[in-house]
């Protein structure tokens, strides 16, 4: 089993402070006053989707609260106590997240060698998801769970001294992961912690998560990132260029995580891809379609996906055009004429329903479908919908 961490390269660490997340100001200032103001709750839900800056705020944050040279907007990032939370090895910082038996760990060892892959995972990136966790351990189809004995690690742990830091730290992630019973050992320590004792949970499904939970937490919702936002993080921290930063962030949605999945990918040609498609359908060319379906199906799942994801934000910006609301369009000169072209094409009626043709199409292909019979089958709706 090879782990990625054997490759780990310190220029890769995420730094644990306010400053190296983009945009948010609201959520930060309000976080930075709660300490100042010393009116920290003592157990705490950041919600948010998947590729949002939940779990870089909540260890933004808590790195905040025990720096022992607080600034106005940040920690200082080189006292001891920060030092030892960016490197998320600090003795008052126990950290809880879901784990899956390994094959050749036993299960005593478990905890010690996961959490030696969890903190370099973190590190690198903090928007990542319980899927690249499985990847980065060599277990992506097992099940990922908080087991009851992490439970029981938290009372014991909530129940000693700090060693170090003004407040103990117990940080979650993912506790809609969490055993049942795991979720009812900890009730009552969440609800009355021991003083200088602090629940971070950092959570992507609120739904999940039992309402007892979340009765005894303070919420902090985090957006999505915006498109714009987006684009400033992949160019100031991914040295992507301009062009390709915006047509990833238009592509992902607000997910940092995807977008920083799809600066490694192969050259997008989503834009080429998708006319040829429509202008095949277009002209009712039955024949050149099957084999545009073939050639699409050879290509990586990925990129099928990126396809349709423009796609769809094409019809989006066509509804705008349709609408005469063309300044919400944020294309370049080429894209923006085929927008224009196309919304002349295909009536404002018929755009909702191409979108959920492509809408279709896309869980399709996501769930393993075959992309030649996929394609040409969602071809032939297209076709018959534009006569």
């Amino acid at each position: 089993m090879v782990f990625v961490d054997s490759h780990w390269n310190h220029k890769n660490i995420f730094a644990l402070k306010f400053s190296k997340i983009t945009g948010l100001t609201l959520i930060k200032e309000t976080l930075l006053a709660s300490v100042r103001n010393k009116h920290v709750a003592h157990a705490q839900l950041f919600m948010g989707n998947v590729g949002c800056a939940n779990l870089a705020l909540a260890l933004a944050y808590v790195q905040y609260i025990n720096c022992e040279n607080q600034q106005e907007t940040d920690s200082c990032g080189s006292c001891a106590s920060c030092i030892q939370f960016s490197k998320m090895v600090h003795p008052d910082l126990h950290l809880v997240f879901p784990m899956a038996n390994l094959e050749k760990i036993n299960k005593e060892d478990l905890k010690a060698h996961s959490l030696k892959h969890f903190r370099p995972f973190v590190q690198e990136n903090p928007f990542a998801d319980i899927h690249d966790w499985g990847q980065y351990i060599g277990a992506e189809n097992k099940q990922f769970s908080i087991s009851v004995e992490e439970g029981r690690s938290i009372i014991q742990y909530i129940s000693m001294k700090s060693f170090q830091a003004e407040f103990k730290i117990v940080l979650i992630w993912l506790p809609e992961l969490m055993h049942s019973s795991t979720s009812n050992a900890i009730l009552k320590a969440l609800e009355e912690p021991p003083p200088k004792t602090i629940f971070i949970l950092v959570a992507n499904d609120i739904e999940k998560i039992i309402p007892t939970i979340l009765s005894r937490c303070q919420l902090v919702y985090v957006p999505a990132f915006s498109e714009a936002e987006t684009k400033q993080y992949l160019i100031e921290n991914k040295q992507v260029d301009e062009k390709n930063a915006l047509r990833i962030a238009k592509i992902s949605d607000g997910n940092l995580n995807k977008a920083q999945q799809l600066i490694s990918q192969e050259p997008d040609d989503s834009h080429e891809t998708f006319a040829t498609w429509m202008r095949l359908c277009f002209g009712r060319k039955y024949q050149d379609l099957l084999i545009f379906s073939e050639d699409l199906s050879k290509r990586g799942r990925e990129n099928q996906k990126n396809m349709l994801l423009y796609g769809l934000q094409i019809v989006r910006d066509s509804l705008m055009v349709s609408a005469n609301a063309i300044e919400l369009v944020h294309q370049d000169e080429n894209e923006l004429k085929f927008i224009e072209k196309f919304s002349g094409a295909v009536n404002q009626k018929r755009l909702p329903i191409l979108s959920e043709i492509l809408t279709e199409t896309f869980l399709h292909i996501e769930r393993n479908g075959n992309g030649k019979i996929v394609f040409f089958d969602t071809s032939l709706k297209i076709t018959n919908l534009m006569m």
